[in-house]
């Protein structure tokens, strides 16, 4: 698996987990969808990323 897919595979689960916990948890968590999405366009726009950044380190090319 490449990084650009583990980052997209990484910020899907966690939307997924933030919507589960928004609807059965607090609607708080919302703002962790929010958090993702916004990571991802400025990713888009300035090249740096977190999560590819971490999962370089796991190992993945």
């Amino acid at each position: 698996m490449t990084v650009d897919n583990g980052v997209r595979v990484v910020a899907g689960c966690i939307l997924l987990l933030s919507l589960l916990l928004t609807a059965w948890v607090h609607p708080g968590f919302v703002w962790l969808s929010v958090f993702v999405g916004v990571n991802l366009i400025q990713s888009a726009f300035t090249g740096f990323c977190p999560a590819a950044m971490i999962l370089k380190r796991m190992g993945l090319t």
